[in-house]
């Protein structure tokens, strides 16, 4: 689900709108087809975040001396704000993880 937030409808929000509905027409289809029936799948919030969080910081240590001092900046800054994110849900082991990975990239030594 998606909510788009605009003073009116642009032709590429319509045009969205019109791919979306035309792949889930065909989904529906195919699913009565071959006697689909779709079910929601539960997961936490926390744990797809976890799960990118992990995956990106090591995937960003390993190929660090490949990025830009720009690149490294945007990259903390997107660190950060997940650190905080994970603090706020007091998610303070992941959120520790994170503080580490952050001083690694500014250079920091513990």
């Amino acid at each position: 689900r998606v909510i788009m937030y605009a003073d009116s409808v642009t032709g590429s929000m319509e045009r969205a709108v019109r791919e979306t509905n035309r792949r889930r027409e065909l989904q529906m289809k195919f699913n009565e087809e071959h006697g689909i029936t779709p079910k929601t799948i539960i997961k936490d919030v926390r744990d797809v975040i976890e799960i990118s969080t992990k995956e990106e910081v090591e995937y960003t240590a390993r190929q660090k001396t490949k990025l830009s001092k720009a690149e490294t900046a945007q990259l903390i800054e997107k660190l950060t704000r997940q650190m905080k994110e994970a603090a706020k849900l007091l998610e303070f082991e992941h959120a520790a993880y994170l503080r580490d990975k952050i001083a690694e990239l500014r250079g920091e030594k513990k």
